[in-house]
């Protein structure tokens, strides 16, 4: 015969394990929730396969560019349509040239390893001063309200524009993996679009929580370049906000490509 005080308590015990809401982490989040992108070349343009392309910006229907390597490092000028450098600055060899962005009237370059970014007149390239971060520089973009920039790691750094101070960190993670190797950035209808080194892919980044909002899978875009040096990858995002598009090259590439993302 069953016990009457047995039976309660796993009637109780149903009763009250019904009520409890099925509470969703992070981790229970599918992967399929983050969008999976690719891409359509819509053109084509010749690019200087001798600029390690380090920081790409597209403003006021001008490309400009940020390059690296030591001796080499520099910031220019270039006529999208034939890669023709227009103007150019170089950085004294000590410095390795990272990001680059467009605030107001002035060019803001980052350096790798020399925690030393530069401020240029954006119509002169003459330099009005620099200034100082206690990471790598590698990546750099704004969203018209504060600096981005990233340093290789997961974090993304929101810095003031005028006092270079970070105001916040955000870190960047797929569900509850971290995404590092941060590299060149640009800030795209609310999102941060970011390279990831090595990767022939983009990332789509919610700016307030740091989560991956989508990928852009760029697989096979510049396949002959990549497979000649194996330093010749993706690194360079720009976009055209007043005619929505979307320029991406290399390190080292022949060409940098016009896309239309498809999703």
């Amino acid at each position: 015969m069953i016990n009457l005080r047995i039976l309660t308590s796993i009637f109780i015990l149903m009763i009250t394990s019904a009520c409890i809401p099925f509470v969703t982490t992070v981790k229970d989040v599918p992967s399929s929730s983050v969008t999976q992108c690719t891409y359509q070349v819509v053109n084509r343009y010749p690019h200087d396969s001798k600029a390690f392309t380090q920081g790409l910006v597209y403003f006021n229907q001008t490309l400009y560019e940020g390059t690296g390597i030591y001796g080499s490092s520099s910031i220019r000028e270039v006529a999208l349509e034939t890669g023709k450098v227009l103007r150019i600055s170089k950085l004294e060899s000590q410095y390795f040239g990272e990001g680059i962005t467009i605030w107001k009237d002035k060019l803001i370059q980052l350096t790798w390893k020399s925690n030393q970014g530069f401020v240029y007149d954006l119509q002169s390239f003459r330099r009005i001063k620099s200034f100082k971060y206690p990471t790598q520089g590698w990546g750099l973009t704004n969203d018209d309200n504060h600096l981005i920039m990233s340093d290789g790691s997961n974090a993304l750094y929101f810095l003031d524009p005028n006092t270079f101070k970070v105001l916040k960190t955000v870190y960047v993670q797929e569900g509850s993996q971290p995404i590092e190797q941060l590299n060149e950035l640009e800030y795209i209808n609310g999102e941060i679009y970011a390279n990831i080194w090595r990767q022939e892919r983009i990332a789509r980044i919610s700016p307030k929580t740091g989560q991956i909002l989508g990928w852009i899978d760029l697989t096979g875009i510049n396949k002959s370049e990549q497979n000649l040096n194996q330093e010749a990858v993706l690194n360079g995002i720009a976009y055209d906000s007043k005619r929505n598009r979307i320029f991406v090259t290399g390190k080292l590439w022949s060409y940098l490509f016009e896309i239309k993302v498809v999703c």
